[in-house]
């Protein structure tokens, strides 16, 4: 039997699982700046089935959404790796490592699947307001199906555009033309979406000017053109290799992308979400255009990375994480040396890094080969596998509220810093290249 006769059946089964879903409990471990609670940004590390009802049931998020854009995997059937650099002055040489950031590859078949994304369209539908939308981005591999399943979870009058959005990365072949776009499905939750058209330049043809009566033209370097609005074909470049926003992440998307969704659908202090946050370009896009995001992801590199990514960039958010989740490594262990001191004639405290021991279950499960580089990095460099670590002088035993962010940069990560306030309970986290996490309190 052909899929298509079995849709009908993975649209009951996800309605049934959607309805017998029930929301984990999510813990706040971190904030970082200082926005007001009703006002702050929320980046989760779990599953996004668990936040989003998380959201709905015990924050009251239920229609306060005005848009919801996704990213999830495109039944690639492949698994999708990034190359982590690991470099010091220490080390005779830079190594690199291939960690795999996400699985693609659905043993149980393309029904599994399209449940997987049916289920999270029904609690995004919740979550939508009235005047709200959802993208969900996709390519060939899929975006037939998941549009008949959005037909018959948001209406088929609902549905809005089919965008384009071409580029000149990827691959070709001989036996085929080559695949240069995405499909991104945008859906509203009732008739009453909020848009804001927005407008591109239509060149002339033979690039001249009209003269039409009542039209306005203009010139560029190119030629004589008009502006008109928007076409549903959006032709923006990949992420480049060298390009400033690159973090490296396999499948990561350009902000002008997300950019351009979020002029279109949202307004200044709207609140958006992403619930596969992959690279975190949702989030730091609304944050550069002053909307309110809400992310997630079940990755450890991808979690790192965008609060690398949003840390970096000054970017204020809170951070939870499922109470059932070990995120911090249960074995792992940071060696920290305290030295008073005295800086600009004010009694201080000098904290040193000296040595990171990541979980033995995390080295276990390395490659043998990749076990025996990592150990001897760690003997000769351990410091060298840390992307950047904080301090909360006034930890208050549950959320970390660091005063200092110390960032590597350009393969060097400063391992000291000094401290004015010692009175309370200092609070350490250390992030490693690989997404791990390790923790220290130390009472003032």
């Amino acid at each position: 039997m052909g899929l298509i006769y079995k849709l009908a059946q993975i649209l009951e089964e996800s309605r049934a699982e959607y309805l017998q879903s029930k929301a984990e409990i999510y813990s706040e471990v971190a904030c970082f700046g200082h926005t007001q609670q009703d006002k702050r940004n929320l980046l989760a590390y779990g599953n996004n089935l668990q936040w989003m009802n998380y959201l709905k049931d015990h924050l009251g998020m239920e229609g306060n959404l005005q848009l919801i854009y996704v990213d999830p995997p495109f039944y690639s059937k492949a698994d999708y790796f990034m190359s982590v650099k690991i470099e010091s002055e220490k080390l005779e040489e830079d190594f690199k490592i291939k960690q795999t950031v996400y699985t693609d590859t659905w043993n149980k078949g393309i029904e599994d699947y399209l449940k997987m994304i049916a289920v999270r369209l029904f609690v995004m539908r919740d979550l939508l307001s009235d005047e709200g939308c959802v993208w969900i981005h996709l390519d060939w591999h899929v975006a037939h199906y998941v549009k008949l399943l959005m037909d018959e979870i948001f209406g088929e009058n609902n549905f809005v555009n089919e965008i384009i959005w071409t580029y000149k990365s990827g691959g070709t072949s001989n036996r085929r033309f080559s695949r240069k776009h995405d499909t991104l499905l945008f859906y509203s939750k009732t008739d009453r979406y909020y848009f804001n058209p927005q407008k591109e330049k239509s060149y002339n043809r033979g690039f001249k000017p009209y003269r039409f009566k009542g039209v306005t033209e203009y010139e560029d370097e190119q030629g004589w053109y008009t502006m008109v609005n928007m076409k549903d074909v959006w032709q923006i470049d990949m992420v480049g290799r060298t390009s400033a926003e690159r973090t490296g992440y396999a499948t990561q998307k350009p902000e002008l992308l997300l950019s351009r969704i979020l002029e279109s659908c949202t307004r200044e202090g709207d609140l958006c979400a992403d619930f596969f946050g992959g690279s975190g370009t949702l989030a730091a896009a609304a944050s550069r255009m002053n909307r309110r995001w809400i992310s997630c992801d079940i990755g450890l590199s991808s979690i790192a990375n965008i609060q690398k990514r949003l840390l970096s960039n000054e970017m204020d958010f809170s951070f939870f994480i499922q109470d059932n989740e070990c995120f911090e490594n249960p074995d792992g262990e940071i060696e920290v040396k305290f030295q008073s001191c005295t800086d600009d004639m004010v009694a201080s405290l000098e904290l040193t890094l000296l040595h990171y021991q990541p979980s033995e279950k995390w080295l276990e499960a390395l490659t043998p080969k990749d076990k025996t580089l990592i150990e001897a990095i760690l003997k000769e460099d351990s410091m060298s596998l840390i992307e950047f670590w904080s301090v909360d002088t006034q930890y208050n035993g549950k959320v970390h509220q660091p005063q200092e962010i110390i960032f590597k940069t350009k393969g060097c990560l400063e391992r000291k810093v000094v401290i004015h306030d010692t009175a309370g309970v200092i609070h350490i986290i250390c992030v490693d290249v690989f997404g791990n996490r390790v923790a220290k309190t130390i009472n003032g």
